[in-house]
């Protein structure tokens, strides 16, 4: 299992933030403080562009009704989870060396999760972690 990090840069820049974020306990205190509510947006359309399922991934994240209560900023747990979202995704361009490279990997199907899409394993925890791992498997060069 591997643990490497990928840049807090790059997971501030695909969360859409404004404020350039250096380093882990940047983000953090980001994330504790609560995103802004467009960094979901910023999330979903780094994946899907404007396609129908950006939308759906957003409601699978944060309901819609939900989000629209929402002020400006979302809910702690709320950002942790667009958070590990983005932390994929900035996993998957780290690894696959191109944003289309990684949202192709992101949005199709892989018979190692199951033959889930890895954006959608990600929405656990768990699932993340092991899309992780699946990454770091591949940069690697080990079997996946």
């Amino acid at each position: 299992m591997y643990t490497a990090v990928v840049d807090p840069g790059k997971i501030s820049q695909v969360l859409g933030l404004h404020r350039r974020v250096v380093s882990m306990e940047q983000l953090e205190e980001q994330v504790v403080a609560g995103l802004p509510k467009a960094s979901l947006g910023a999330v979903a359309r780094y994946v899907y562009g404007n396609s129908p399922d950006a939308a759906a991934l957003m409601q699978r994240v944060i309901p819609a009704a939900t989000f629209h209560r929402r002020g400006e900023e979302l809910k702690p747990q709320e950002s942790e989870r667009v958070e590990r979202l983005a932390r994929v995704i900035a996993t998957a361009e780290h690894v696959w060396d191109s944003a289309d490279d990684a949202r192709a990997f992101l949005s199709t199907p892989h018979a190692m999760l199951g033959g889930e899409r890895p954006i959608v394993v990600a929405l656990t925890e768990l699932g993340a972690r092991r899309v992780e791992n699946l990454l770091w498997s591949l940069f690697h060069g080990l079997a996946a």
